[in-house]
């Protein structure tokens, strides 16, 4: 039972989360309870109609297994109270500055505005009613703002900034089993809290026991299946491009991205931003669709496994996919807004922080009988890992049901025939 305990809240994930007095100020605060208005999955609802969780729980979850880290023996030891209890409130707080619809919107917020929800999240923390509560309950709201997206950088304890942003973060641990928990789309069991009890410091930084490699393992699995199966799923994915579309068209009218305080921020929503654009003449048309499910259709579909990211880096730039979307819409007779190019690329283990080893690698450790610490290869000792680890570049291309047919026959030509055993099923 924690120090001023306040009470509990029901988890359908953790089960029982424990709070005290001073989580309870933060979970009331305005910017906190907004995440109830704010879907974890914006788009899969199409796909798995369960998946309609919020970053509530979420961010709930990731306070729970934060709590549960500082708690391990290994961490415990290194770590003062007002450390823990920083490190509990950051993870609560890493994803207020999400804006509607979740990631779909920080699309917009980076063309317009060249800014991430990491970047909103500290400013939020330091511009809101946030500010006040945290510095009436003792923290510094500057300090709580660079850890909720890893970027403390104290000193000698990189590990703070890994607990919550790393290749195996609570955030990670949260989302990946509360997802696959909410969409039924599980794969296999994945043993969380053995995790947790695997971590360590090694050196400054956040590694794990090899004792709990199946665990590890278990971990980076998930994730890839949930990254194909939930994350990029084609029709939720279709979901999300046509609300960035849609947010695209209506943000001169609405002022999506002319927010200048973190009031106005927080008054976009899920449930304020589909109304005004259901209601927006640029974006009517979008809304109506997708209340009917009228989706837009994956026309060519190709997924590469492989180390060079060299085709995704190509088709990540706007300017080169315009110009094939603009190509394949000529080869196919169709209006060139109407095909649209999706490459959704992300390191399927990425590692940013690890100051030991190259990026893709996880720091691991063996225990000599002594106690001793030896660094290990993770790709060496696990060929799981090494096979897995990687890019993941899938490409798509999205367009009109009417259009299908003839958009799939240009692409065919334009991008190459795709091997028919790669084909999808409609």
């Amino acid at each position: 039972m924690p120090k001023n305990y306040w009470g509990e809240i029901k988890d359908p994930v953790h089960g029982y989360v424990y709070i005290t007095e001073n989580e309870k100020e933060i979970i009331d605060s305005y910017p906190v309870q907004r995440l109830r208005r704010l879907r974890q999955l914006a788009g899969s609802e199409y796909v798995y109609p369960g998946a309609n969780h919020t970053r509530f729980e979420h961010s709930v979850g990731v306070m729970y297994l934060a709590s549960r880290v500082t708690e391990n023996a290994n961490f415990s030891q290194l770590l003062s109270e007002e450390e823990a209890e920083m490190v509990k409130i950051a993870a609560l707080l890493h994803d207020v500055g999400h804006g509607p619809f979740s990631h779909v919107f920080e699309q917009l917020l980076i063309k317009e505005l060249d800014k991430t929800h990491e970047d909103i999240t500290t400013w939020m923390i330091e511009r809101s009613e946030l500010k006040d509560k945290l510095t009436n309950t003792g923290y510094k709201p500057k300090d709580v703002g660079k850890l909720a997206v890893g970027k403390l950088r104290k000193p000698k304890r990189a590990f703070l900034d890994q607990i919550i942003s790393s290749a195996v973060d609570v955030d990670k641990q949260d989302f990946i089993v509360r997802d696959t928990h909410h969409t039924g789309a599980e794969y296999g069991y994945i043993d969380i809290f053995r995790l947790i009890h695997a971590l360590d410091v090694l050196g400054e930084n956040l590694a794990v026991d090899l004792g709990a490699l199946s665990a590890l393992e278990s971990l980076i699995i998930a994730r890839i299946e949930s990254f194909k199966s939930i994350y990029f799923h084609r029709v939720g994915r279709a979901a999300q491009i046509m609300l960035a579309i849609a947010m695209e068209k209506a943000d001169e009218e609405l002022g999506l991205t002319k927010f200048k305080t973190a009031e106005d921020y927080l008054a976009m929503d899920d449930y304020t931003v589909w109304t005004a654009l259901k209601n927006c003449e640029q974006s009517s048309q979008i809304i109506e669709n997708l209340e009917r499910r009228k989706m837009l259709k994956c026309a060519y579909e190709r997924t590469f496994y492989e180390k060079d990211t060299t085709i995704s880096n190509i088709f990540g730039l706007e300017a080169y996919r315009k110009q094939m979307q603009g190509e394949i819409a000529k080869e196919a007779k169709v209006d060139a807004e109407s095909v649209i190019i999706d490459v959704p690329t992300v390191p399927s283990v990425p590692y940013h922080h690890s100051v030991l080893m190259e990026s893709m690698e996880i720091p691991v450790f063996r225990k000599t009988q002594e106690g001793e610490k030896t660094q290990q290869r993770l790709s060496e000792i696990s060929k799981i890992f090494e096979t897995l680890k990687g890019f993941i570049n899938i490409l798509r291309v999205y367009t009109t049901e009417e259009n299908r047919g003839k958009v799939e026959k240009a692409t065919g030509k334009i991008l190459g025939r795709i091997p028919s055993a790669a084909k999808i099923s409609y």
